[in-house]
């Protein structure tokens, strides 16, 4: 009797016999006759192309392409193994910045927001601002790095040099307090008056209201940008449209709804 049994083969190689027979099927290895007792017997042969083909595909080498490989000429399998080096190479680029995503993942901020960013939140709650406040300040963030890309570098210093003032964080915290008054409460125009006339004094904090300003579509990221979280009548959006109508009043170009 020549020859092994395919579960011999399959163990002897250090695959399973579903696999050998996978390979059988895509044409990889030739499937050797049955013996006169109905068995069919792998020798050494087909033991070679089973170990030849498990090991390219251990390497990562598609299986359709496999069976060109172990066809080609020498120079043609270097350049073929070349070709698969380059798209391993790739393939574990993309999954080591998979990971590095993940572990920003498990560490909150990080994973939309870069770095210099996640410090100026760390900022802000260091300075007062209640954890609300900071959550929406993060998510309005990541909407601003999505829809304007091109300017939120800019934005970031800008915000940076703003919070050196404290007559800005002090308008600041007391905008986030408006949130809980009534939409017709005095201090909303008060407030909007004060901020207004601050950043009229202040060309480059002002540059946080109009920086964000996209080139296409202008008017739309920028009211989602504005607005984002507010619904319509509180004390919150009410303020941010009595800042704008002032600004516009002082010739400070902010887009309006429907326009480009």
């Amino acid at each position: 009797m020549n020859g092994v049994t395919i579960g011999q083969a399959a163990a002897f190689v250090g695959v399973t016999v579903k696999t050998v027979r996978h390979y059988h099927k895509l044409g990889l290895v030739k499937e050797p006759e049955r013996d006169g007792s109905g068995y069919r017997r792998y020798g050494s042969a087909e033991l070679l192309r089973l170990v030849q083909v498990r090991t390219l595909a251990t390497a990562g080498v598609p299986l359709t392409e496999i069976g060109p490989l172990l066809e080609a000429d020498g120079s043609l399998f270097a350049t073929a193994l070349a070709d698969v080096d380059r798209q391993l190479t790739e393939r574990i680029e993309e999954l080591v910045a998979r990971r590095d995503l993940l572990r920003r993942l498990a560490d909150g901020d990080r994973a939309l927001l870069p770095d210099r960013a996640v410090a100026l939140l760390q900022r802000l709650s260091h300075l007062g601002f209640g954890a609300e406040q900071v959550a929406a300040t993060r998510e309005g963030w990541v909407l601003a790095r999505a829809l304007v890309p091109e300017g939120f570098d800019d934005f970031l210093a800008h915000v940076e040099h703003a919070l050196d003032d404290p007559a800005f964080v002090a308008l600041s915290r007391r905008a986030s307090e408006a949130a809980a008054w009534e939409p017709d409460d005095p201090r909303v125009a008060e407030l909007a008056t004060a901020m207004a006339e601050h950043f009229l004094a202040n060309p480059a904090h002002l540059k946080i209201v109009t920086g964000l300003q996209a080139r296409t579509d202008t008017a739309a990221r920028y009211h989602l940008l504005a607005y984002h979280g507010e619904q319509q009548g509180t004390a919150t959006e009410h303020g941010i449209a009595l800042v704008e109508a002032k600004l516009r009043a002082a010739g400070i170009h902010i887009p309006r709804p429907g326009t480009h």
